[in-house]
């Protein structure tokens, strides 16, 4: 009987030490991640879905310069063959991969949605004009689901990193996450080079 009051007592004694010391904080802001994560990935699905559209659109506008249609088309294969799961949160270079693919589809495209802008005949076509709006939504989407994560991430990061509660994160090896880059955010928000000249007629 005594011993197992002892043994109630130490595990009520360890919950409240674990309670204390942040390790529910740390699975609750873990949950954070994931959920502010998939979302981020959920969009970045939704623009490459756009792409294939938006490059078959663009092929019917034959004087279309090639090479920048062949970019976003590379760009494309190159981001989606990174593979996007839950655990690239805590696997800091196959992130870097990640979001660097990302940062040249995004260059990529508003590389494109510039250079259309010097041919009347695809800015006047309604079905460019919706797929343009929806990508700019898209884009839009993907800033705001980049920010949450980017908050979360620096929650958890606090918590992982800030005593007591970083004696907790090394008993339980819970790691620092990996967040997107300055250099990151600099690269996708540079606007594109583009020559102005007129496309040369066939």
């Amino acid at each position: 009987m005594i011993r197992r009051q002892w043994l109630i007592a130490l595990a009520l004694s360890s919950v409240a030490a674990l309670s204390g010391c942040g390790y529910n904080d740390f699975q609750r802001l873990d949950e954070q991640v994931k959920s502010s994560w998939a979302e981020v990935l959920n969009q970045y699905q939704r623009r490459s879905d756009l792409i294939p559209n938006i490059v078959a659109t663009v092929k019917g506008e034959a004087s279309f310069e090639q090479e920048t249609l062949t970019r976003v088309i590379e760009a494309r294969a190159k981001a989606t063959s990174v593979q996007a799961t839950p655990e690239l949160v805590n696997n800091p270079e196959a992130f870097d991969k990640f979001q660097k693919a990302q940062g040249e589809l995004s260059g990529a495209l508003s590389r494109l949605m510039v250079v259309s802008e010097r041919y009347p005949d695809l800015k006047a076509n309604k079905g460019f004009q919706d797929l343009r709006v929806q990508l700019e939504g898209t884009e839009n989407r993907i800033t705001v689901a980049r920010n949450r994560y980017i908050k979360s991430v620096a929650d958890y990061n606090t918590l992982a990193r800030s005593f007591p509660t970083n004696l907790t994160a090394m008993a339980f090896s819970y790691e620092i996450k990996p967040s997107f880059t300055v250099q990151n955010e600099a690269q996708i928000s540079v606007p594109p080079s583009v020559s102005f000249e007129k496309p040369a007629s066939n």
